[in-house]
């Protein structure tokens, strides 16, 4: 494939998987914040208030029960699908199959099927349960899929970042712009207005489109997108959800995350699952709903890229009790705002506006604490960690919704209800619903953070230099390898001639500005003062020991040379700003190939000193030799140390 057809077939991939992000996340958005006005609004209107209360009690109380059980069936979907193997790939199959069975299950669910909610409800409650379960099943399954799909598009970290920010880009657009079309197109194909909510056609009319849209990406998706086939994307290991307890009560500080998490996600979800109920109930304009949407549409896309412009300016616990402190007082403003539409989009987009930041706080604490653990239970238990966020999200999801249906049944708002028919009374208790218990879940999770989170940049920083100092000793005793699925492998008798895995002057490793490793106490090696940023594999091995700061690597050799390659001083600090890895953990690696690249300017304007220092972290085992003078220059292809296993001179 020449190189012109070759861009255009990744901007097509990149494009595609767009795409698919954005009617995926539309199809979030609609069945997790706007289902459930169509099930307490319009399913159950047959004037009868008791019964559409009862019904629309039992429907929630479903959801409630399946989306909590559902937490349990995720693990299994996701091993499922590490077993696939088909010609269309691992993840294809699920995210086309999945996408398209769950779009046309969503469209039915906006549906009193066949009139069966009114005159077999008994039946209604059955089959909505099974077309419910069965829906969000496959859902997970396209949700599972289409997200894991980045690392197979791509082995190289710099097209994996460009396909994850061109998905960001679309699945905020696609959460967003539903609710800023929603209310327009809903009046817009319904036959009776109903005072701003619509009617069942114009519901199921909306649905059936963003269904369409949803299952038309996913296909999209499997058209134009291609997995690269890898055996270092093989799951050996299946993982249950009472591991992830286990986990999580073993690592504090991943437990209390979670915990304020836990909080703040259901805070947030009920809170903002509640504002199509304010304009249309309270305001009595369900339309200018969409000026929110917009708003938030636009404000979202604009936070996945300034993110990263001033997350490293700021300290993390900062960042996050300011980002906290600004969504209360929106939600007090909110509260407060009354009829008032400036003041409610004022409340509403400071609500609104720090969400990506909590969001994006927790995940960089989650991903910490997988160090954290490490270093505290000695195993590195990284999927389990990094799955839990998922979770939390469902959960809270899965509470808010059956908040909601209890609210709407306590405010009146159910079976055709309009702004006319709602009394002070049930504005009263809708408000009670939509901010007191929000903004009391949200200050529960403030509280937890601020007495339990201890994890920030510096104590991670920590960590990850006791990992480097301790990585690599399990060799001197003949053990395993900690975090290896196979027996680490041991010293050989033989030479090993170690080349510089990165251009620059070489530097004596007792001269670098770093005690531990300029006293020995990391291992014998050398240093340099690179003059390039691509840092290749010295010699033939495995890559054992990662680090989610993309910093540094360990690798071990085929004769048992344990090698830790850390780029800079303090690095660390640095969160993996400036750095591309091009390996996965377990991947053998031949001499020679690219490991990661560095960005120098981005080390150099942090203060820190960029200095590559490359150690033999079981020295013990070693004699070395120096065949490189310190002051010279050297490249990839000079060799700078040869190391003897030292039986072999007995």
């Amino acid at each position: 494939m020449d190189s012109s057809k070759k861009e255009q077939h990744v901007v097509r991939s990149r494009l595609a998987y767009s795409l698919g992000a954005f009617g995926h996340d539309a199809f979030f958005a609609l069945l997790s914040t706007y289902f459930m006005m169509y099930v307490t609004g319009h399913l159950f209107d047959s004037g009868d208030k008791h019964f559409d209360n009862k019904m629309v009690g039992y429907v929630t109380l479903i959801i409630l029960i399946l989306r909590i059980g559902e937490l349990i069936i995720d693990p299994m979907i996701g091993n499922a699908i590490d077993r696939t193997n088909t010609k269309w790939g691992k993840f294809k199959p699920w995210v086309v199959g999945g996408g398209a069975i769950s779009a046309v299950l969503l469209a039915a669910l906006f549906t009193p099927l066949g009139g069966l909610n009114l005159s077999n409800p008994i039946l209604y409650l059955v089959l909505f349960a099974i077309i419910y379960i069965i829906m969000d099943v496959f859902y997970s399954f396209n949700d599972v899929g289409f997200w894991s799909m980045v690392p197979a598009m791509s082995f190289d970290s710099h097209e994996r970042d460009k396909i994850a920010t061109f998905a960001r880009v679309g699945s905020t657009i696609g959460g967003q712009i539903i609710g800023f079309v929603i209310m327009p197109m809903v009046l817009f194909f319904s036959v009776k207005q109903n005072g701003g909510t619509g009617d069942d056609r114009g519901w199921f009319t909306f649905a059936a489109i963003v269904a369409a849209i949803s299952a038309i990406t996913a296909i999209g998706v499997g058209m134009f997108t291609h997995e690269q086939k890898s055996l270092l994307r093989e799951n050996k290991e299946q993982t249950k959800f009472k591991d992830i307890l286990k986990i999580l009560v073993k690592n504090d500080q991943l437990l209390a995350i979670a915990m304020s998490y836990l909080f703040f996600t259901t805070g947030q979800t009920l809170l903002n699952s509640f504002e199509l109920y304010y304009f249309t109930y309270i305001l009595g304009n369900s339309k200018a709903f969409s000026i929110l949407g917009g708003l938030n549409t636009v404000v979202g896309v604009i936070s996945v890229f300034a993110f990263p412009l001033f997350s490293g300016k700021i300290g993390r616990h900062k960042l996050f009790y300011g980002a906290a402190t600004i969504e209360v007082i929106g939600a007090i403003i909110f509260a407060f705002a009354g009829k008032s539409l400036a003041l409610v989009l004022l409340g509403a987009e400071l609500f609104f506006i720090p969400q990506p930041i909590i969001f994006l706080v927790v995940l960089m604490t989650i991903t910490d604490s997988v160090e954290y653990g490490q270093l505290k239970l000695g195993h590195r238990d990284e999927s389990l960690t990094l799955s839990v966020r998922p979770l939390l999200d469902k959960f809270g999801g899965a509470v808010a919704n059956g908040v909601v249906g209890a609210a709407t049944v306590a405010a009146g708002m159910t079976g055709g209800a309009t702004a006319a028919t709602i009394t002070a009374h049930g504005v009263s208790i809708f408000k009670i619903y939509m901010f007191l218990i929000p903004i009391a879940l949200i200050v529960v999770g403030i509280i937890i953070f601020a007495l339990k989170v201890k994890l920030d940049e510096s104590s991670h920083a920590k960590i990850v230099a006791e990992l480097e100092q301790t990585w690599g000793k399990q060799f001197n005793k003949g053990g395993q390898d900690a975090d290896a699925e196979e027996p680490a492998a041991q010293p050989q008798p033989g030479v090993t001639e170690i080349p510089a895995p990165v251009a620059g002057k070489l530097v004596d490793l007792k001269d670098v500005k770093d005690s531990a490793f300029a006293s020995g106490s990391m291992g014998q090696g050398f240093a340099i003062k690179p003059s390039d940023g691509k840092v290749f594999a010295p010699f033939s091995g495995t890559v054992r020991a990662t680090f989610s700061t993309r910093h540094a690597v360990g690798l071990v050799s085929d004769s048992g040379v344990a090698l830790l390659i850390h780029i800079g001083i303090d690095t660390v600090k640095l969160h993996g700003t400036g750095f591309v890895t091009y390996f996965d953990k377990g991947q053998y690696v031949e001499k020679g190939d690219e490991l990661m690249e560095f960005w120098d300017p981005t080390i150099k304007k942090a203060g820190l000193d960029d200095t590559v220092i490359v150690t033999v972290t079981n020295s013990e085992e070693f004699n070395f030799d120096m065949l490189k003078q310190a002051g010279v220059e050297v490249t990839n292809k000079d060799n700078i140390m040869k190391v003897t296993k030292k039986d072999q001179d007995k």
